[in-house]
C-alpha cells in the first residue's frame, strides 16, 4: 500500500511545498502564477470530490450498497427516480427519499470550488494586464 501512495503522496507534497512558499514569504498577492497555481489546485480539488461523489456507494449492486450502509433499499423509488441518480450534476444515488450514497458534502464544494478557481484565474489575468501596464509605461 505505502508503494502506491508514495508516488501519489510525493509529487502532490512538492506543489504543496511549492505552492505554499509565496504565503510564508508574503508575496503571493502581486504573483499571477501563484494564483493561477491556486485555480489548478482547487479545479483538482473538485475533480477529486467529484470522483469520491460519483463513487459513493460504488457497487454494480446499489440494493447491498444500502444494505451496507446500514440502510432500506426502496426498489419502487429508485425506479420512480430514474433520472435523479443518472444526471451529472447534482450527484445522487439515493437509497430511498430519506437517504443519499453521496456525501451532503460533495454538490455543495462541486460549486464553491470551480467559481473560487475562476476567481483566481480573474486575479492572475489582472495582476499579469497592470504588470504589462506599468512595464510598458516605464519603457515609453
Amino acid at each position: 500500500m505505502a508503494l502506491i501512495l508514495i508516488p501519489v503522496l510525493l509529487p502532490l507534497l512538492v506543489v504543496l511545498w511549492f505552492w505554499s512558499r509565496p504565503l510564508l514569504s508574503g508575496t503571493w498577492r502581486r504573483s499571477p502564477a501563484w494564483f493561477t497555481w491556486s485555480a489548478v489546485l482547487l479545479l483538482l480539488g473538485a475533480g477529486v470530490s467529484y470522483l469520491i461523489g460519483s463513487l459513493a456507494g460504488a457497487s454494480l449492486d446499489p440494493e447491498e450498497a444500502c444494505h451496507r450502509a446500514g440502510q432500506t433499499y426502496d426498489r419502487a423509488y429508485r425506479r420512480a427516480n430514474f433520472e435523479e441518480y443518472t444526471r451529472w450534476f447534482p450527484l445522487h444515488d439515493k437509497c430511498h427519499a430519506g437517504y443519499d450514497l453521496v456525501p451532503a458534502w460533495v454538490n455543495p464544494v462541486l460549486v464553491v470550488l470551480p467559481v473560487l478557481a475562476l476567481l483566481c484565474l480573474a486575479r492572475a489575468v489582472g495582476l499579469t494586464v497592470i504588470r504589462l501596464r506599468t512595464n510598458r509605461k516605464g519603457t515609453s
